[in-house]
């Protein structure tokens, strides 16, 4: 397990303690074979407690199916809204993070004002964050993390969910940052200088506090070379020596800067 979904393990069981003590001593201690998700009516103190020491057991997806049995076996009880929302954490662990997400967002459709919808919302971004996927592959889940850790922080910006949650969607625009010099790179080794430019305008521009915003300096020094504008070269060389006076991008975009613009001043 990652150290964040560490932490988030950490979040929620201390987030749904008081849902979890009152029946940790009376689990049963079946077998883990299809019969315990059989439909077979039960008090709801032994299926929750069921569930739970499955959890607890490592047996994730046997304990989401169990609190989803807690649900659909006593709809009414107070444990169904406990059982909703410890389902959900229980596919997380088990990484079915499309099931975490519409488990948590049914939880907040029903219980939009539950003390424990705090957690729900960063359950969904936890979700999200775990399946970004290389830099290479469409971004489309990372900029659904990105929305629902922000929504995290807007909502509850004093939880300790938020202060996880903000440095969470730093990683994630670091990321986004990464998939646009990936993309202004390849473009650059096609040829296609504007098309570049473009892409490593846009991390200077909008992931500026990225680890990526000095190389993207550099490579628009090198985009400006190449279409012939040396005086811009001159000037996002200066920026990159302003803001990274130490950094070896900076050294390579001097260099540049010497051979090829020696004597033009930014424009």
């Amino acid at each position: 397990m990652t150290t964040h979904s560490r932490f988030a393990r950490k979040l929620a069981l201390g987030a749904l303690v008081g849902a979890t003590l009152v029946t940790a001593g009376c689990a049963s201690r079946g077998g883990g074979g299809a019969e315990d998700t059989a439909y077979i009516a039960r008090d709801v103190e032994t299926l929750y407690a069921e569930a739970k020491e499955r959890l607890d057991r490592n047996q994730p997806k046997l304990a989401a199916a169990l609190f989803d049995e807690v649900e659909r076996q006593h709809p009414y009880s107070p444990w169904a809204r406990r059982a909703q929302l410890m389902s959900a954490f229980s596919y997380y662990v088990a990484q079915d993070y499309n099931k975490a997400i519409t488990t948590s967002q049914r939880f907040l459709s029903i219980h939009p004002g539950n003390k424990d919808a705090p957690y729900a919302y960063y359950l969904i971004g936890l979700s999200y964050y775990e399946q970004i996927s290389d830099i290479q592959r469409d971004q489309k889940v990372t900029e659904q993390a990105l929305t629902a850790l922000r929504e995290v922080d807007r909502r509850f910006p004093q939880t300790e969910y938020a202060a996880d949650a903000r440095l969470k969607v730093d990683l994630v625009r670091d990321h986004l940052a990464g998939k646009e010099m990936e993309i202004g790179r390849y473009y650059q080794r096609s040829g296609k200088w504007i098309a570049a430019q473009i892409r490593f305008q846009n991390v200077v521009e909008n992931y500026e506090t990225t680890s990526h915003a000095p190389e993207a300096l550099y490579r628009l020094t090198e985009s400006s070379l190449a279409l012939g504008i040396p005086s811009e070269a001159v000037k996002y060389a200066a920026v990159l020596g302003a803001n990274y006076p130490g950094n070896e991008w900076y050294e390579k975009a001097y260099e540049l800067v010497q051979d090829h613009a020696a004597g033009v001043t930014a424009s």
